[in-house]
């Protein structure tokens, strides 16, 4: 028998709101509610409210978190302060990814990673498995849930139901304090290329939060956003999505997420087949690419140079704000240059796709 899918803290809120309700990571999430193009748009122009408690948290403290999060992870810890965000991977011996995660500096000797929800076990079982006696696992993702609020209105909405000032949170930083009276982590940070703040919160005060921010930002013009458009969003970034563009079967470099390693800093998990590739060159590269031809390229469709299959597509759609057919995939090296041409394979016929420079969209990201 099929497992039951499970359910935010705010499934009731979206099926009251008449959200289109689909199985993604083993959760039944929101896909959408006024319709994709309408709140990708609302999301670039005004504000959007993303429910994404379904991703996972873990907390790890103690005097050897620090050692264990190095040896993990690709990034540098030592690099992050308290209150500092950093995005980081988990990789396997052979240099795969086993998920790309964000990784909070609590304190000193207390941080939080965030996990894809699909990954929440797998992850679990993999960090527990390099513990040390003196660093505690916790996963807290069953009490924790996290509303995104993204889109340029976002700090002032934010702002007028804070109590700490927003504007000095700098990107990929964070502060505690309340929101609309809910004690949250207030985080700049997002999978949108737009500027605006995740919000972690007890999962018992999520539908109050939810609330407020809905009500508040009704002059805002916000919308509640669901799947469909977070995927066209991260995907006019070029952002990856785990299980789509990135996978155990790709190595940090090839692509592209090599800013995210950091070689220097001792040994870590997967180092020196990640630094293999760095100086050897990837052989494939993760490309953004739009179609010339009027046709969508979907996750798994063939990319064909001279009618002999060169790579895959991992993801493809509609991007409601470049107004253009886009997508991401894997090609040879030699065929990843902006302007390169091949075809993606629709419906048993070419047609013709060239590389972009990414991302398609400018970030509007605060980075000051």
């Amino acid at each position: 028998m099929a497992e039951a899918l499970k359910r935010t803290p705010l499934h009731a809120v979206h099926v009251k709101a008449g959200a289109r309700m689909v199985p993604f990571g083993g959760w039944e999430m929101p896909v959408q509610y006024a319709g994709i193009v309408e709140e990708h748009r609302t999301v670039r122009s005004a504000v959007g409210l993303f429910d994404v408690s379904h991703m996972g948290e873990f907390e790890i403290a103690g005097p050897g978190a620090f050692a264990v999060l190095q040896r993990l992870t690709t990034n540098d810890v030592g690099a992050l302060a308290p209150g500092q965000v950093q995005y980081s991977l988990l990789c396997y011996p052979d240099g795969g990814i086993v998920d790309d995660l964000t990784l909070y500096r609590l304190a000193d000797d207390r941080f939080m990673l965030t996990v894809n929800a699909s990954n929440i076990d797998k992850d679990w079982a993999w960090v527990t498995d390099h513990g040390r006696s003196d660093a505690r696992w916790k996963n807290v993702s069953a009490e924790t849930a996290l509303l995104a609020v993204q889109g340029p209105r976002a700090e002032a909405l934010v702002g007028r139901l804070a109590d700490v000032d927003l504007t000095g949170i700098g990107y990929y930083r964070f502060a505690r304090g309340h929101v609309a009276g809910v004690a949250s982590i207030v985080s700049r940070t997002g999978y949108t290329g737009e500027d605006g703040f995740e919000l972690y919160v007890d999962a018992s005060q999520a539908m109050s939060l939810w609330d407020a921010l809905m009500d508040a930002g009704k002059a805002d013009g916000i919308m509640p956003v669901g799947l469909g458009a977070r995927d066209t969003l991260r995907l006019e970034m070029k952002y990856a999505l785990y299980g789509n563009d990135i996978d155990q079967t790709t190595n940090p470099i090839e692509a592209g997420l090599g800013w995210v390693v950091k070689l220097a800093k001792g040994e870590f998990i997967g180092r020196a087949p990640i630094a293999k590739a760095k100086t050897e060159g990837p052989r494939r590269k993760l490309v953004g690419f739009e179609m010339v031809d009027r046709a969508v390229a979907r996750h798994g469709y063939r990319i064909l140079k001279d009618g002999a299959e060169i790579g895959v597509v991992t993801s493809g759609s509609y991007g409601p704000q470049v107004d253009k057919y886009i997508g991401m995939g894997y090609v040879p090296t030699d065929c990843s240059g902006v302007g390169e041409e091949f075809e993606v394979e629709v419906r048993g016929k070419g047609q013709r796709a060239k590389v972009v420079q990414t991302p398609l969209y400018p970030s509007k990201v605060k980075k000051a």
